[in-house]
């Protein structure tokens, strides 16, 4: 009988421990972001600090890579479990076009938007553009070749009855098209960046700006058909010399999430990094253009159940 005791009882303290090393496991995951020198890098290092801190038995290691498109191919392919992206590319993924034609992500979700990605079209002071519907035979850059910004633009000039066979194109960086419009080999540029935008910051000094505003009609139009877009407004005085507000189309930055992950696990995430802003605010300066209101907002491709539910409880989601 004390045999049978002693071995109940080893076999009951043997469980416990089991037990206990299986709920104090902690959960690694991979949260892809962007290049280390630009926002997507550290904005997701504070992200994944919060639910490394705020979380129990939680790993999130932010991850440099290419950014957008690759970010989502690596949580399709079960690589990454979260991603920040563009919310206009997430959507190319998702239906499988423009960027990702023919080639269809099934294992993306929206956890949600986080903060706007504004359109910005500068032109040169001595152009005498006042709207996009000006272009026409105008020297425009419209970002890198096959790049989002490119179909920012292809989208926008299609608002005002334009196509890239009405203006004189041209595939440049940022920095590229800054210089085009100082040294007059262009008349305007696309730049889809948050705001202000270092390249633009460095023309309004040297040789100036004008903004153009996307607004009215055409802005309604352009939304409508790319779910995506949000309008926003440049404050003026962002640039030299830009005094008055621009209207503007924005993307948003969003933090993409395998549909592979179980729902009390995002649930748990959501409500975690919601309920810290100020936290993420700290960290990062972008920090405080994220909220839970504007984070359902401009979302084309369906939320995770565990986010959907944290939605819900705030009443922002039906």
């Amino acid at each position: 009988m004390k045999k049978f005791q002693l071995a109940a009882g080893i076999l009951t303290v043997a469980a416990l421990l089991l037990l206990g090393s299986c709920t104090s496991e902690k959960k690694d995951y991979i949260l892809a972001t962007g290049g280390t020198s630009g926002t997507y890098y550290p904005f997701g290092g504070a992200i994944a600090n919060i639910w490394n801190t705020k979380l129990e038995n939680m790993n999130v290691t932010a991850q440099a890579t290419g950014a957008s498109a690759e970010n989502l191919r690596l949580i399709n392919k079960g690589e990454a479990e979260f991603g920040t992206v563009q919310n206009d590319v997430m959507d190319y993924a998702y239906h499988g076009t423009a960027l990702f034609d023919g080639e269809v992500l099934e294992n993306i979700m929206t956890i949600g938007t986080l903060y706007p990605e504004v359109v910005q079209i500068a032109v040169s002071k001595e152009s005498g553009i006042k709207s996009v519907a000006d272009f026409r035979g105008k020297r425009i850059s419209v970002g890198d070749a096959g790049s989002g910004v490119e179909f920012n633009a292809k989208q926008i000039l299609e608002g005002y009855g334009l196509t890239f066979d009405d203006i004189k194109k041209s595939n440049l960086s940022f920095k590229e098209s800054a210089e085009g419009i100082q040294n007059g080999t262009l008349d305007g540029c696309f730049i889809t960046a948050g705001v202000p935008n270092s390249a633009l910051q460095e023309l309004a000094f040297t040789a100036g700006l004008t903004l153009i505003p996307i607004s009215g009609d055409e802005a309604d139009i352009i939304c409508s058909k790319y779910s995506y877009y949000t309008q926003t407004t440049i404050p003026g005085g962002t640039y030299k010399g830009t005094d008055s507000d621009t209207p503007a189309l924005a993307i948003k930055a969003t933090l993409a999430v395998s549909s592979k992950l179980d729902e009390e696990t995002v649930y748990n995430m959501t409500k975690a990094l919601f309920e810290n802003l100020d936290q993420l605010a700290q960290a990062h300066a972008k920090g405080k253009e994220v909220s839970a209101s504007s984070a359902v907002t401009g979302v084309s491709v369906p939320f995770h159940p565990g986010a959907a539910k944290y939605y819900r409880e705030l009443g922002l989601l039906d």
